[in-house]
């Protein structure tokens, strides 16, 4: 599995994960690492240029 399919998994994980509970602080820590994975998958996606 690579990289970024394994971030992909992560975050459906989170979010469904997400929508099965009732804690609320649960529920925000989830989000926080489905909004971090998004954030590594969009640099291994479109990486900057080197100059």
């Amino acid at each position: 599995m690579s990289r970024q399919q394994d971030l992909e998994d992560q975050i459906a994980r989170a979010e469904r994960l997400e929508r099965s509970i009732t804690d609320m602080l649960t529920i925000e820590r989830l989000r926080q690492f489905a909004a971090e994975c998004r954030r590594e998958l969009e640099r291994l996606q479109h990486p900057r240029c080197a100059a």
